[in-house]
C-alpha cells in the first residue's frame, strides 16, 4: 500500500469531488441504522460524519493508514467513532466483525486487492455489505502524460483496476457481486493557484516526499503547465458486493 502522510487540514479545505463520491456510496448503503459499519481508509472523518448524520445510531469504526489524517478525523468525530491507524493491507485491528464495509478514494493506493479484499472479508459478517468508490482503470490520464513529460515516469503510487480483476479479485476473496462499473467524472479547475494546491495536496504527494521542499512548488507547477487541459480526470471504480 502506498501509505503516506496527508496535509490533512488543507486536504480538507479543498474543493474536493470525493464529497459527492462518498455521497454516492451512502446511497448505495441499504443501512438499518444500527450496524457496525467500517469506514476503510477514512481520512479526515468527512463520510463517517455524513453517514453519522443520516443514521446516527451505526457503531462506526474508522481506519486509515494516515495518523495526521486520523488526527483530522478525531478533532470532527469525538467520540462518536472507534478510529485506529492501520495499513488495510495488514489483518485489520478489529475486536469484532462489521456489520458493512464502506469506502471512499481509498483502494486505489493498494497494490494488491486480493489482499485488500480478503482482509475486509476476514472482518466481515457472513451476508454484510462492501459498497466502495476509488479510482479506477483510465482515471489521471492528463496529469499522468504530464508526469512522463517532466519527470520521464508516470507512476505514482496508485493502482487503477478495470471491472473483471476487480470482480475476480472479490469472487477470489469470499464476496458475491452484485456490480462493478467505471464511471468518468471530470474536475475541472481553472484557477492555476487551486489546481496547484489541489496537485500537491491530492495527486502527487509521493512525488514531492522525495524532493527537497524548495523544490515542491517548481515540480508542481510544471506538472500543471504540462498538462494539456486544466482537468483532473477521474475514473471511479463502484462495487457493491455482499460477503459470502
Amino acid at each position: 500500500m502506498a501509505t503516506r502522510e496527508w496535509d490533512a487540514s488543507t486536504y480538507d479545505s479543498l474543493p474536493l469531488p470525493h464529497v459527492a463520491w462518498g455521497q454516492r456510496v451512502l446511497d448505495r448503503m441499504r443501512l438499518t441504522g444500527d450496524e457496525r459499519v467500517l469506514d476503510a481508509g477514512c481520512g479526515t472523518g468527512r463520510d463517517g460524519a455524513a453517514l453519522l448524520e443520516r443514521w446516527p445510531g451505526v457503531d462506526l469504526v474508522g481506519i486509515d493508514g494516515s495518523a495526521q489524517m486520523i488526527e483530522q478525523a478525531r478533532t470532527r468525530l469525538g467520540d462518536r467513532a472507534e478510529l485506529h491507524v492501520a495499513d488495510l493491507t495488514e489483518p485489520l485491528p478489529l475486536t469484532e466483525p462489521v456489520d458493512a464495509v464502506m469506502s471512499v478514494a481509498a483502494f486505489h493506493w493498494i497494490t494488491d486487492h486480493d489482499l485488500l479484499f480478503a482482509h475486509l472479508a476476514a472482518a466481515m459478517r457472513p451476508g454484510a455489505r462492501l459498497t466502495s468508490d476509488c479510482g479506477g482503470q483510465g482515471q489521471l490520464a492528463v496529469m499522468t502524460a504530464a508526469l512522463v513529460e517532466v519527470t520521464g515516469d508516470g507512476k505514482f503510487g496508485t493502482s487503477f483496476k478495470g471491472v473483471d480483476e476487480t470482480r475476480a479479485s472479490l469472487e477470489g476473496a469470499g464476496f458475491e457481486v452484485e456490480d462493478v462499473r467505471l464511471r468518468p467524472d471530470p474536475l475541472r479547475l481553472e484557477d492555476p493557484e487551486l489546481m496547484e494546491t489541489y496537485l500537491a495536496t491530492v495527486n502527487l504527494g509521493s512525488h514531492l516526499e522525495a524532493l527537497p521542499a524548495e523544490e515542491h512548488r517548481p515540480f508542481v507547477r510544471a506538472v500543471r503547465e504540462a498538462m494539456t487541459e486544466p482537468v483532473i480526470d477521474y475514473v471511479r471504480l463502484e462495487i457493491d458486493a455482499t460477503r459470502r
